[in-house]
C-alpha cells in the first residue's frame, strides 16, 4: 500500500476527541497506538487489543507521525464535517 493511501486511514473528526487523529473514524487515537509501540509493544500485541484494528492501521500511525516529524503536508488525512 503507498504512503498516501495509509494516511487515508487517519481521520479527524471535531466531535471525536477534540478533532484528534482517530484511525478510520473509530474511537482509536493515533496517538495511543504510537504510544503503545513505543512501549515496546509488537504489531501483534497491538492487533490482539485492539481486534477491530488491521496491520495497515498500525502502518498509517506510523507514515502520520513520520510526516508530522519532517514537517510535511499531511493533504491525505480525511476531516469529516461537523453539521
Amino acid at each position: 500500500m503507498e504512503l498516501k493511501d495509509l494516511l487515508n486511514r487517519i481521520t479527524v473528526n471535531p466531535k471525536i476527541f477534540g478533532g484528534k487523529p482517530i484511525i478510520r473514524g473509530m474511537r482509536i487515537k493515533v496517538e495511543n497506538v504510537l504510544s503503545l509501540l513505543a512501549q515496546g509493544m509488537t504489531l501483534e500485541e497491538i492487533l490482539e487489543d485492539y481486534p477491530e484494528l488491521e496491520p495497515d492501521d498500525v502502518r498509517a500511525c506510523l507514515v502520520y507521525a513520520c510526516a508530522l516529524v519532517a514537517n510535511e503536508a499531511i493533504e491525505n488525512v480525511n476531516v469529516e464535517a461537523t453539521p
